[in-house]
């Protein structure tokens, strides 16, 4: 699975369009269901067609700018690799698709920029976490959410401690120009092999060494990235992977034992008695300080849509609850800080909470994008100023 990273909702966000179109939708990882995803996807790319007639893009024009997307209904063995929801971006200069490890809603959006609210629980507040399954045998980067897990594909990383010391000699790295099955039936550089570590090197030297190549290898996966990572090995292991990593939100409690005895379920399943302790305490935090400053009547506390869209483009906003899924129609001027609400969605019309969301998540504010009655204050927003 292709994991969404916080450069990549950067771009998202700062790809325009005329038209930009959103198309999101649930998908299922098995069962008669799969069958009907295609379908789905059909249904919803005529509703984008329609959407575009209004925007005011001729027919041909429309199905054109579609039909990389429409391929996909026919693709085959696309539909099999399928996770919980799938989002897709098209404008006309570019297509992104990304696997959600979340079940989202079935929305088509045509504006003129991508609406990316939904992509925030995967990104910032309470959203997601790695598990680092690490053995002298294996190396298993998992994916998960509060109700998820998923395999990250691993490239430029040992899978083993064998493999990490066979190729070890630097000046061989630069020869490796061809490629071997590795035992998942991806591609790796093929290795050479070489004369293997001196004798008189300890054990626990061999073992930093290949745990300095792992977490070499995984930082092009966590760059940018904020979320917990939880390790899972044998207790003796961990201090060294320690010692080796650089990554700042690698936790210190970890899941001890062998991780090759365990699923991707099971290592979920321990590894949330982890981290979701703590995903809960600081949005407990966050809505409890936000009620204070509310009860206080603080200046720093708004349920106002308008008041939060305006304090987000001005790179104000701190923390913000947002519905997920509710809209909010309207427009905004940035020039003139002009805001106008819509009780019905117009042509060029923006959701101002999908607005709000993405302006604070560009200028490091935290985002949760929750169900309508998680947000605090009782209404669709409540945002937390930093002054």
């Amino acid at each position: 699975m292709r994991l969404l990273r916080k450069p990549d909702l950067q771009r998202l966000i700062q790809e325009r369009g005329d038209p930009a179109v959103t198309i999101t939708m649930p998908t299922h990882r098995a069962g008669d269901q799969i069958q009907q995803d295609p379908i789905r996807l059909k249904n919803l790319l005529d509703e984008a067609e329609e959407r575009l007639h209004t925007w005011g893009m001729r027919t041909a024009e429309a199905r054109s700018l579609l039909e990389p997307i429409r391929d996909l209904t026919v693709l085959e063995g696309f539909w099999e690799q399928s996770s919980d929801g799938m989002a897709l971006f098209r404008t006309a200069d570019a297509f992104h698709l990304y696997r959600l490890p979340l079940s989202i809603a079935a929305e088509v959006k045509v504006s003129d920029r991508y609406h990316l609210k939904h992509l925030m629980p995967l990104l910032s507040g309470d959203g997601r976490f790695y598990i680092l399954a690490l053995s002298q045998n294996e190396v298993r980067l998992l994916h998960g959410t509060r109700d998820r897990v998923d395999t990250v594909e691993l490239e430029d990383v040992p899978l083993s401690l064998a493999e990490a010391l066979e190729y070890e000699d630097p000046e061989r790295r630069l020869q490796w120009h061809t490629s071997t099955a590795r035992p998942t039936g991806s591609l790796r550089p093929a290795v050479f092999h070489g004369h293997g570590v001196t004798g008189d090197e300890s054990h626990k030297d061999r073992i930093l060494r290949y745990f300095q190549q792992v977490a070499d290898g995984l930082q092009s996966i966590l760059a940018d990235a904020e979320a917990p990572v939880v390790l899972a090995a044998v207790e003796y292991l961990m201090p060294i992977y320690h010692e080796a990593s650089g990554y700042p939100h690698l936790l210190e409690q970890g899941v001890a034992g062998n991780p090759e005895d365990l699923s991707a379920q099971e290592l979920h399943d321990r590894a949330w008695a982890i981290v979701g302790p703590r995903f809960r305490r600081q949005r407990q935090e966050d809505e409890e300080r936000f009620r204070q400053l509310q009860g206080q009547g603080s200046d720093l506390a708004s349920t106002d849509l308008v008041e939060v869209v305006r304090a987000a483009h001005a790179q104000r906003v701190d923390i913000v609850f947002v519905a997920v899924g509710l809209h909010c129609w309207g427009r905004f001027d940035p020039s003139t800080l002009a805001v106008e609400r819509h009780d019905e969605e117009q042509v060029g019309d923006d959701d101002l909470l999908d607005l709000a969301a993405v302006q604070a998540h560009l200028y490091g504010g935290t985002v949760y994008a929750v169900d309508a009655p998680e947000v605090p204050g009782g209404g669709k927003v409540a945002a937390i100023m930093r002054y």
